[in-house]
């Protein structure tokens, strides 16, 4: 069974961008992709806030990365999914194994992929399986 993916926003970021080092990997990765994909409030204003400020090399106004993630959002593979898990309730994070603050928004994201019995998707080798109640290698692909 192929599990939907919810990309995460270094995903995101990669399909939008055209010359970003792993477009290709993220494009041809999500063209064979059959369970579709989902994104949620986290990765999407992810994705908006890096793309358009100055600092991101290949920098879009605001509105042409809206623009462009709406665009993807239609295609009949996509799924919006809310963010509705509570971080703080017992069957979602495993506080104790996170060891940054900056392992949140990654381990809320799995969390959120295994509440949908999901898989995360993401380009980041850091993400740890132990960060979310019930996560499993079956919910979590990184693609490096």
């Amino acid at each position: 069974m192929t599990r939907r993916a919810l990309l995460d926003t270094s995903v995101l970021i990669a399909l939008l961008d055209a010359s970003h080092v792993h477009h290709t990997l993220c494009t041809q990765w999500l063209a064979n992709q059959s369970g579709g994909w989902a994104s949620c409030p986290i990765t999407l204003n992810g994705c908006v806030r890096i793309m358009a400020q100055p600092s991101y090399p290949n920098r879009l106004p605001m509105h042409t990365v809206v623009a462009g993630l709406q665009q993807a959002m239609l295609h009949p593979m996509h799924v919006f999914w809310a963010d509705d898990i509570n971080p703080l309730g017992s069957n979602a994070l495993n506080w104790p194994m996170l060891l940054r603050p900056s392992d949140i928004t990654d381990a809320y994201l799995l969390s959120l992929a295994v509440s949908k019995q999901a898989c995360l998707v993401s380009l980041d080798r850091g993400i740890a399986l132990s960060w979310v109640v019930g996560a499993e290698k079956i919910h979590l692909m990184q693609l490096l």
